[in-house]
């Protein structure tokens, strides 16, 4: 298989260069509602994206798909979903959900307009999973390991990956047939913990996307548009490089490669 890359931007420039670079789908983030309360005074990005740079985004677009991330259910929800669905995207992230009645609720309101993505960032989503996965219509998820592991009371983000939590998640969602992805990554060997560790989880676990981090290319921030291209085209490289390598591995390399992770990730957290 091969991963389905996700960079987040709204700048059409960006997106025309992301696209050519190899990546799958470009993410444009209207979420801020309560966003800002429950993540302080962590180090996260409060999106300045509109509903506005859907057309433009998707205007340049040749191949790759267009995925927007919406508030979570509001009073301000159907009129959002109506104008993103005018917009032209591809598929609707519904984000920081915590009941059945509001995934119904955003179901209802896309209408079967387009193509539906749960972003599971809670621990009351995933103790609701199957209940949520029941009701139908629903086209892919991803699981959120930011907002997870605040929800959870843990320190680092991918304390939810080397703790079972994650697994037992994709194992449910590989019985509904439903195609699933989950977190994001550095450059492969950038980040407190290095993205081929996470990139070989992704694969003993049957995840099909993964979003490409901020810290995958900080030029993107300076607007120097030829270090953004030289730096999303060789890390989506560097990347498409390993899934070879990935795709031919056996059990054996899996477990060691889980092991390592638990180790890393152990060993982060007891240095917070």
């Amino acid at each position: 298989m091969s991963m389905k890359l996700m960079y987040i931007t709204n700048d059409p420039r960006v997106a025309v260069i992301a696209e050519g670079c190899g990546v799958d789908r470009i993410f444009i983030d209207l979420e801020t509602v309560g966003k800002r309360e429950r993540q302080a005074p962590r180090n996260t990005v409060i999106s300045d994206h509109s509903i506005e740079d859907i057309a433009a985004v998707k205007a340049v677009l040749n191949k790759a798909e267009l995925l927007v991330r919406v508030n979570p259910v509001y009073f301000g929800s159907p009129k959002e979903i109506d104008r993103v669905c005018e917009g032209d995207a591809d598929i609707i992230m519904l984000p920081y959900f915590k009941t059945v009645e509001e995934v119904r609720t955003f179901i209802k309101l896309v209408g079967g307009r387009k193509r539906i993505c749960l972003l599971f960032e809670t621990p009351e989503a995933l103790e609701l999973a199957d209940g949520i996965l029941s009701l139908g219509g629903i086209d892919e998820v991803f699981i959120g390991l930011n907002d997870l592991h605040i929800g959870c009371g843990m320190r680092f983000m991918f304390e939810p990956l080397a703790d079972g939590t994650v697994e037992k998640a994709c194992c449910l969602f590989a019985r509904y047939g439903i195609p699933y992805g989950f977190g994001g990554i550095a450059r492969l060997d950038s980040g407190a913990l290095k993205a081929r560790l996470i990139l070989g989880e992704h694969y003993r676990l049957g995840s099909g996307a993964v979003i490409l981090s901020r810290s995958f290319t900080s030029a993107a921030d300076t607007r120097d548009y030829g270090a953004v291209e030289d730096n999303i085209r060789t890390g989506v490289a560097e990347i498409r490089e390993y899934e070879s390598i990935l795709e031919r591995a056996d059990g054996e390399f899996f477990e060691n490669n889980r092991k390592e992770l638990v180790r890393c990730v152990n060993s982060i957290v007891e240095g917070l």
